[in-house]
């Protein structure tokens, strides 16, 4: 008789969990006539040991346990298990049903992970009656931070990103002023960035960013050490320090030609002046019509 009852009543939750329940936020509420569901939130640390508990019943007490498990990547399952050692898990993900040294049931999850993300529904049931929880189970990880300053219009502006954080991180800064704030989403983690805008004069060398999120113990305090960013006045230096350096690379190439013309034309035999090969790659036709105006020369001489 007993083994028909627990047949029966899994089958019951199971088929009322399919129609779906709307379970509110941070308080108990109605899902039909029969049940009272207690809604909670909590939150876990990725990599972190988990255990959920549905009843402060003892194994003396319970008939038996249902968790449905409606996971953040879609997927549903459950794991129940009768006091007399009968279990049924359709899960197979590492999730099993436990109790402590005091005969109390939890469901166990050794290595919480980002697929462990989801809404938790369980069922006890016991001599006298039954408890019914829902928990809205989500991971925290901690985000990626980074400060700088960076110039705007003339402004400078101090700029703290808190990016890819379950929940979102609080930014805040050690200075006030024009301050505003931006978050943006994916694939459910999130991103803050914060905008202060400083005043002329603004010592930057205290100023620093806080960001709290609920992974750390700690309030972090990020100091702006590089910048993004920068000044149009710095780009103009720049070209013009190419275009100077250009120019007198031209001028004095420029002139170093001129000096090789002039020393092959005044004295082609002297030692100062560079190769003959060297003057001829630069001006092989000149030096050809002087050549053959001096052999004429020479000619005209002989005959007068």
């Amino acid at each position: 008789m007993r083994d028909m009852t627990w047949i029966y009543a899994v089958v019951v939750f199971l088929s009322s969990e399919a129609r779906g329940v709307d379970t509110g936020t941070n308080q108990s509420k109605t899902v039909n006539s029969s049940k009272v569901y207690v809604v909670r939130h909590v939150a876990f640390r990725r990599g972190s040991e988990v255990n959920l508990t549905c009843s402060n019943k003892t194994w003396n007490d319970l008939m038996f346990v249902v968790w449905v498990m409606t996971l953040q990547t879609k997927k549903t399952c459950r794991i129940a298990f009768e006091s007399r050692g009968e279990s049924y898990d359709s899960c197979k993900d590492g999730k099993s049903l436990r109790n402590t040294s005091g005969a109390l049931s939890y469901l166990h999850i050794s290595k919480f992970s980002d697929a462990d993300e989801g809404l938790y529904k369980c069922e006890s049931v016991y001599t006298g009656g039954n408890d019914h929880h829902a928990i809205h189970v989500t991971i925290i990880v901690a985000p990626t931070t980074s400060a700088w300053l960076e110039h705007k219009d003339n402004t400078m502006v101090a700029v703290c990103r808190a990016e890819r954080g379950k929940p979102a991180a609080i930014i805040s800064w050690s200075h006030t002023g024009n301050i505003s704030s931006v978050e943006t989403g994916s694939n459910g983690f999130l991103t803050v960035e914060s905008r202060l805008e400083l005043l002329e004069g603004t010592d930057t060398g205290n100023l620093s960013c806080v960001v709290r999120h609920q992974n750390w113990t700690e309030t972090r305090f990020l100091a702006l050490k590089h910048e993004q960013g920068h000044p149009p006045w710095l780009y103009v230096l720049v070209v013009g320090v190419i275009v100077v350096l250009l120019a007198g690379f031209l001028f004095f190439a420029h002139k170093k030609i001129i000096t090789l013309r002039r020393c092959r034309q005044s004295d082609p035999s002297s030692s100062k002046c560079p190769p003959a090969e060297d003057v001829e790659e630069v001006e092989p036709y000149a030096i050809y019509v002087q050549r053959v105006n001096s052999i004429y020369s020479s000619s005209a001489d002989l005959f007068t």
